[in-house]
């Protein structure tokens, strides 16, 4: 029998979590008069990061993923929500488990809010038939995250499609949120889809000219509702067999959607605030909800403010494709298309060929959030 392969794996803890850097405290020695035992001491110190002196740790894994001091089994499955210290993870045997995080994947030193996320793949070990241990994670793909507090606030991870929900009236459409989600989508490399939902409430041609601007860029556009099944059966067969993130502002009628396109579901709703026209939140938390047709969707909760995570303000332009095929037209190679002379960006919104809602959202989206802070940094 072959034998295992052992991968090294080198991480950093946070800064609590690491252990005393020093033996003893040789000055405090010196001064006590304890010279004798300082005769022997090394008179150079290493301070490279080995050993005690570092957070860093070696971990080894076998090529199958478990740890080398376990003789168990253990079970891949993939997290279907989060909720504090617990996780609800689905084993691919077919069980749901209560899970509680291994002490190592907390003491992580990361710039994630948390170290595991709704949709994550990961290996548990079972303490029950209901509860077990994360062991570890799998790498991610199609990650969908934004900026909160200065760390990564991770939604959902391993999706497809990124569904943007907006409404056409109660509340009101955010165009400028709906940018933001289609600059994640790109940056990510996740297929966005623009749903304009509740579009009974409201005359067609009040929304036809947005809907046309997005259109024109080659994003699938929908128009939706709920209340009427309108294009219902079309979005169950587009979310088949695919994984699928739901996002958009409170209110905007996610969890009334995925109602109609899974029957029985039962997901809470609320009504829009009739004071302010904003959505109450009946979603707290990201949750995998498995679809009978096959694939999975990510009802999320409802977002204000969505801000970029690991976007920058030079970044932007080349992530919209309307401003794409000018930037390299302008006369500065670092030109950000905002105040600068000779700009091909500039030229083109006044030719009418860029869409200058569109361009009013990118120069608001670097004056309000990234220069201010590129310029901290």
């Amino acid at each position: 029998m072959a034998k295992k392969k052992r991968q090294k794996q080198r991480t950093s803890f946070k800064k609590k979590h690491q252990d005393r850097v020093r033996q003893s405290d040789l000055t405090r020695d010196f001064h006590t008069g304890n010279r004798e035992t300082l005769a022997d001491a090394s008179r150079g110190e290493r301070v490279s990061g080995k050993g005690e002196l570092t957070r860093k740790r070696t971990f080894i894994e076998s090529n199958d993923g478990d740890t080398v001091s376990s003789s168990e089994k253990l079970i891949r499955g993939r997290v279907i929500s989060v909720h504090g210290l617990k996780s609800r993870v689905l084993g691919d045997d077919g069980q749901m488990y209560e899970c509680a995080l291994r002490q190592v994947l907390k003491s992580l030193n990361i710039d994630q809010r948390s170290a595991v996320v709704a949709g994550d793949r990961v290996r548990l070990r079972a303490a029950s038939l209901k509860d077990g241990m994360i062991e570890s994670v799998e790498a991610r793909s199609g990650v969908i995250s934004r900026t909160s507090r200065g760390q990564q606030h991770i939604l959902v991870s391993n999706v497809d499609y990124l569904l943007i929900i907006a409404s056409v009236a109660e509340p009101a459409m955010k165009p400028a949120l709906i940018d933001r989600f289609l600059l994640t989508a790109e940056y990510c490399g996740v297929k966005p889809v623009v749903v304009m939902n509740k579009v009974d409430l409201v005359d067609p041609i009040n929304f036809q000219q947005i809907t046309g601007a997005y259109a024109s860029l080659g994003y699938r556009v929908l128009h939706t509702s709920a209340e009427e099944q309108l294009n219902i059966s079309y979005l169950r067969s587009l979310l088949s067999g695919k994984q699928t993130a739901l996002a958009g502002q409170s209110g905007v009628g996610k969890s009334s959607l995925l109602n109609a396109i899974q029957p029985g579901l039962g997901l809470a709703v609320a009504s829009v605030s009739e004071d302010n026209e904003k959505g109450r939140h009946t979603t707290t938390a990201a949750k995998l909800i498995p679809l009978d047709s096959g694939g999975a969707v990510f009802d999320t909760p409802g977002i204000r403010q969505f801000q970029l995570w690991d976007i920058h303000a030079n970044e932007v332009a080349g992530l919209m494709p309307d401003l794409r095929p000018f930037v390299n037209g302008c006369k500065y190679t670092d030109c950000l298309h905002l105040n600068e002379d000779q700009c091909a960006v500039k030229d083109a919104v006044a030719d009418g060929k860029i869409d200058a809602r569109r361009y009013d959202s990118y120069c608001h989206l670097l004056e309000s959030d990234l220069l201010p802070n590129e310029t901290r940094n």
